[in-house]
């Protein structure tokens, strides 16, 4: 890695990466206009049909200084992917905080509320939510994605880091993404009978693996 005249990092150039994250005000606001273009681009057109050339244009950047940031369309949306987990988590955090749940439900009612809150609310967010197709390493290179926000939320809820909770807590986010990819597909504000039945089923599996002296 090296730098930019402006300070920021040079990242890797392989495709599908980020390859200098701003530092300078300017061009962090570049970055997130670019970002905010993509979100925007993938509620209008969808996945495929985005391209490099309409994000710049949208963002009123050249596209050279697109191509200064990302790699390609892959890494243009694996940064939105990034910073779309980034908010989500902050979000959790800061109802975990407030809210202090006790028990598994009260935890499972944050995740998939927030989730479902910027799935109705945060554009782009349905196309890109922490990954598009075929991008299952964005996140961290080690892991699947899934596997990382498993991680992120064990984390953030209490939940000590047992080799035991591993398993169940990543079989109970696929099935929460499963549920809700439905729910969204069903109505597009997100069907509430099977949000419910989403909460419901997370709770009953938890609850048989999730003991309070495992929450901290």
């Amino acid at each position: 890695m090296g730098q930019w005249d402006d300070g920021s990092v040079n990242q890797d150039r392989a495709p599908g990466t980020l390859r200098r994250r701003p530092v300078q005000k300017r061009s962090v606001e570049r970055f997130e206009r670019l970002l905010d273009a993509c979100a925007e681009l993938l509620d209008e057109v969808g996945y495929a049909a985005l391209t490099t050339k309409e994000v710049a244009h949208r963002a009123k950047v050249p596209i050279g200084t697109l191509y200064q940031f990302f790699s390609d369309k892959e890494g243009l949306t694996g940064a939105l992917a990034t910073r779309n987990l980034e908010s989500f988590l902050e979000r959790v955090a800061a109802r975990l905080e407030r809210e202090k749940p006790e028990d598994v439900s009260g935890i499972v009612d944050v995740a998939v509320g927030e989730f479902v809150t910027m799935r109705r609310t945060i554009i782009g967010f349905g196309v890109v939510d922490f990954g598009a197709a075929g991008q299952d390493h964005i996140l961290d290179p080690a892991l699947d994605n899934n596997t990382a926000v498993a991680g992120r939320l064990r984390s953030l809820a209490g939940v000590q880091d047992d080799a035991d909770l591993e398993i169940p807590v990543r079989v109970a986010l696929e099935c929460a993404d499963s549920v809700l990819k439905l729910a969204f597909r069903t109505d597009p504000q997100g069907d509430p009978l099977l949000i419910a039945e989403c909460k419901r089923l997370l709770n009953s599996y938890l609850n048989d693996r999730i003991r309070p002296p495992l929450i901290c």
